[in-house]
């Protein structure tokens, strides 16, 4: 598979770009969800550290750092690790539950909507042999039934106010349970030393820029938000 310096070759133009935007409006939607109810500062803090995370693993995927897959542990753990360190921190801690207790749920499950444009993308990644099959939604992947439902549940849930918290805690429970799925078969299908499925033709996108924000952002932040609904859809919070 021939490689530029800094990024994949041969992809057109608008697979990078498209894949940009949709980690420009996951974080958008996010710090609106941050914004909801919050100061000024605190909005600022979190954009920054967000900004700043972005544009470390920009670099080290420009680097091609994570292209040496030959290590253990994987250098690819860098780019998971700290935030789901840290989100678990927020979820231990009585300050990171207060700021869990702060978050819009209407804006949380308005950016599942993001996952749509994800699997398009992965799907045109597929074509191009930068991910197996398996990863797309003629594969194992059935991650855009979660992006499709989004603004169904949004509208149901917190617009007309028509189905139940526990309905929306099945909802995000099933909406988790794909991810995992993608994300454990996403692992597998790597060029790492443990790699199990598509050996013909691995799992490579996420190893460069700009689809290293997928697994350093794109899912954390999925994996954050179906967290906080059902802590608090199953604490009967009335939604906002």
């Amino acid at each position: 598979m021939s490689q530029t310096r800094i990024m994949l070759s041969g992809l057109p133009f608008y697979i990078p770009l498209l894949f940009i935007f949709t980690t420009l409006v996951t974080f958008l939607f996010f710090i609106a969800a941050v914004k909801k109810n919050t100061s000024n500062k605190r909005v600022a803090i979190v954009s920054l550290i967000i900004i700043l995370w972005l544009l470390l693993h920009a670099i080290l995927g420009l680097s091609r750092f994570y292209t040496v897959t030959n290590t253990m542990p994987p250098r690819f753990a860098l780019m998971v690790a700290p935030a789901f360190l840290y989100i678990l921190i927020l979820f231990i801690t009585q300050s990171g539950r207060k700021f869990i207790d702060s978050l819009s749920m209407k804006i949380l499950t308005q950016l599942h909507v993001v996952r749509v444009f994800v699997e398009v993308i992965l799907w045109w990644l597929f074509l191009y042999k930068y991910i197996p099959r398996l990863m797309t939604f003629e594969g194992r992947n059935f991650d855009i039934i979660a992006g499709i439902t989004a603004p169904l549940i949004t509208y149901f849930g917190f617009i007309k106010r028509t189905i139940s918290n526990t309905f929306m805690v099945i909802w995000n429970v099933i909406c988790l349970l794909l991810l995992i799925n993608i994300v454990v078969n996403a692992v597998l299908s790597a060029p790492f030393p443990f790699q199990q499925f598509a050996l013909d033709q691995p799992n490579v996108a996420v190893l460069y820029f700009p689809f290293v924000w997928l697994p350093s952002f794109i899912v954390p932040v999925i994996l954050f938000s179906h967290l906080v609904l059902i802590r608090r859809l199953l604490k009967n919070e009335i939604l906002n």
